[in-house]
């Protein structure tokens, strides 16, 4: 027995070379052309070209989706009440995720309908998807997007204009929204600023009046800011601003 113990291990490990001859493995990169001249890619290379696009994710949403301009606004917000980390960060940005799915929702119907579904189904490659998902994304960001910042970039990388607004590549159109957008937010974060510094101006003043100036007036005026905040339904009627402003 003790040596059946010796020799197998031996016999085993011989064996491997031609049992790794005998059967094939999955190729690493392998390219079919169709009948049709479109071009078919092998599991693995699908699965290598999605996790490249899964750490591409984030800068998408980041910078070609409402992210930045809700997350903005929200941030702004917070400050503005001067409640420290309340709503903490985590709250924010799961608030500002969501809220950009249900702004972003039709665009990814379209999406879905005109390029995913076609592609799943195998009546269009991978590249013809890539344009037809491109569509939906670029409208929806023209539509926010100033022409006097298209027209920056333009200029800035050297064209000479283009004679359809989505024939604006995306290398031209991601900077000019993301500008526009961080515009947008800041507007909209000054116009949520005014009430909260018109209260923290009367409680200052009251407080001077009153000869109390040991006393901060931002432990004063938080509550009234938190209670005409609270009155007013402040979080529905910000949120139902944001996702009107995208599709006003």
């Amino acid at each position: 027995m003790k040596g059946l113990r010796k020799i197998l291990p031996l016999a085993l490990l011989a064996l491997a070379p031609a049992v790794s001859l005998a059967a094939p493995g999955i190729p690493a990169f392998s390219v079919q052309t169709g009948a049709g001249g479109g071009q078919t890619y092998t599991l693995t290379l699908q699965v290598l070209a999605l996790m490249t696009a899964l750490t591409l994710l984030p800068a998408i949403l980041l910078m070609m989706t409402a992210f930045t301009r809700i997350v903005i606004v929200l941030g702004i917000l917070r400050q503005a009440l001067g409640a420290g980390q309340t709503p903490p960060n985590q709250v924010l940005l799961g608030l500002a995720l969501f809220l950009t799915f249900f702004v972003m929702s039709p665009v990814i119907n379209r999406i879905d309908q005109s390029a995913y579904q076609p592609y799943t189904a195998g009546t269009i490659d991978g590249p013809t998807a890539l344009t037809r998902a491109e569509a939906p994304l670029k409208e929806f960001m023209l539509h926010q997007t100033r022409e006097n910042d298209i027209a920056t970039f333009v200029h800035i990388a050297g064209g000479k204009g283009y004679a359809a607004p989505l024939d604006v590549p995306l290398t031209v159109l991601v900077p000019a929204f993301v500008t526009s957008e961080l515009k947008t937010a800041f507007l909209i974060g000054f116009l949520l600023f005014i009430p909260f510094v018109i209260i923290d101006l009367v409680v200052a003043s009251v407080l001077m009046s009153m000869g109390m100036m040991m006393v901060s007036p931002v432990l004063i005026s938080l509550p009234f800011k938190l209670m005409l905040f609270v009155l007013v339904d402040g979080w529905a009627l910000v949120m139902g601003t944001l996702a009107q402003s995208f599709y006003h």
